[in-house]
Formats: structure tokens, C-alpha cells, sequence
């Protein structure tokens, strides 16, 4: 069964041609008619599916679009045109401090978070010191999250975003953020998804990860698909093909 279905599939943008050093310049130059616009692509007749049970991972170079296809996969931007069809609950792993607010505590922002992400106050209080163990940060939890380095948003992120198993995770370079023992913790908990039947799109620079997590896999190279296939073919191109090994 196809749990992710994205059918030429293309994301467009307007990038000013000049520098604007300031809001107010922008606004100016904008008012006057002084803005010129160039149209930059982003993902271009991107095509491919995710079948219910997959562990799939996605390689390329900063700026292949990798990012931004996780984004229109998990419905935080629309494409300019084509369509993702997705099939279940996805628990999306993006941009992990984005969805909290970094002046309250991580105590505080665990039920912002949960509650996000559908998790009704009871699930998350009978659910919370789970979370809090698995993030081992006991002894900060009702530090303002404004305080935490980064990994250690990312910890709580994941803790929170993992209390449940969705029907679809998607996994955006997290599994890079915080230390090599908390890493195995977070590949163990997303092998224990994959063993219940959770579908796993990851995004990492790691292709030893890829190969290691990952059944299939795509590399995009400038917005595009240059191949897709069993993760450590398409990860042995990717790698002679972007660093000439």
C-alpha cells in the first residue's frame, strides 16, 4: 500500500534580483516599482512513492530541495503545482524549535508541543514522564527552553513527537543534533516504529545513516531526482557521483 504518493511535483519561488539591506528599503523599492524578480526553482517534476513500511532516506547537497520536499510532504508549504497524496498521520520532525515557545519552560512547552501535534492534556500529563526520561534532561525541565542549546530543544522534540507512533515520521537531520549515545536511543526508537509498521522519511548528510536506517532512497541533486532505488546503490552513486569517489 502506497503511504505517500507525490506526482510531478514542483515548488517555485520569486527571489529579488537586488539586495534590500532593510524593511524599509524593501517597502520603498517595492512602492516604486524598483523590485525585480527572478524565478528561482526549487523542486522541479519531482515524482516518486513511498510505500507503508518504508524506511526511506533522502540525500543531496545543502540547496537539492531535500528540505523543502519534506515540507510540502507534511503540509507546511503548498506546492506551486502537482500533488501529494498522503495516506495516515504524520508526525512531522522540521525545524524542531519552530514549534515551541522558547520563553516558557520545556515542562510548559510539552503540552504546547503535544497538543500540536493532536495529543489530547490527559495523554501527554499520563504520558510525561516517559517523555521527560527519554529526553534524560530531568534536572531542566522547568528551565525557559530560551536556555537550552540546541540539542537539547532537539531532545524534547523528539521525546514529544515519538510518544506515539504515527502512521508516518518524518525525520529532517535530528538524528545529527546532540551526542553519539543519544543518537542510538533515537535509532533505536525509530527501528521500534519501523517494527510496528510506521512509514520513516529521513533527511540526513550521514549516507552511513541512510544505508543503515534506510531500505530505498532518493538523491536529489538542484531540485530534481537524479535516482531512486535500494538505499546503498542510490547512496554509492550519490557519493561518487558528489565527491568523485
Amino acid at each position: 500500500m502506497t503511504a505517500i504518493e507525490i506526482k510531478n511535483v514542483n515548488m517555485h519561488y520569486n527571489m529579488p534580483k537586488e539586495k534590500v539591506h532593510s524593511l524599509k528599503e524593501y517597502l520603498i523599492k517595492l512602492v516604486k516599482g524598483q523590485l525585480h524578480f527572478e524565478d528561482f526553482v526549487a523542486l522541479e517534476n519531482i515524482s516518486l512513492d513511498i510505500q507503508k513500511g518504508d524506511v526511506f532516506g533522502i540525500v543531496g547537497l545543502n540547496g537539492s530541495g531535500k528540505s523543502t520536499l519534506l515540507k510540502i510532504i507534511a503540509g507546511i508549504l503548498a506546492p506551486t503545482s502537482g500533488t501529494v497524496t498522503v495516506r495516515g498521520l504524520i508526525a512531522p520532525l522540521i525545524e524542531l524549535g519552530a514549534g515551541f515557545d522558547m520563553d516558557l519552560t520545556a515542562r510548559e512547552n510539552i503540552y504546547l508541543n503535544g497538543s500540536v501535534l493532536g495529543f489530547s492534556k490527559k495523554m501527554i500529563r499520563d504520558r510525561f514522564d516517559d517523555i521527560v526520561a527519554f529526553s534524560e534532561l530531568e534536572e531542566f525541565i522547568d528551565v525557559p527552553m530560551k536556555n537550552y542549546s540546541s540539542g537539547m530543544v532537539a531532545r524534547i522534540g523528539f521525546s514529544v513527537a515519538t510518544l506515539v507512533k504515527p502512521d508516518i515520521l518524518i525525520v529532517d537531520e535530528i538524528l545529527a543534533v546532540g551526542d553519539f549515545r543519544f543518537q542510538e536511543k533515537c535509532e533505536q526508537r525509530i527501528s521500534d516504529m519501523m517494527a510496528g509498521g510506521t512509514t520513516v522519511i529521513i533527511v540526513s548528510h550521514s549516507t552511513e545513516q541512510i544505508e543503515r536506517l534506510c531500505n530505498r532512497a532518493a538523491w536529489l541533486e538542484k531540485g530534481k531526482v537524479r535516482m531512486i532505488g535500494p538505499s546503498h546503490k542510490v547512496c554509492k552513486a550519490y557519493k561518487g557521483g558528489s565527491y568523485g569517489t
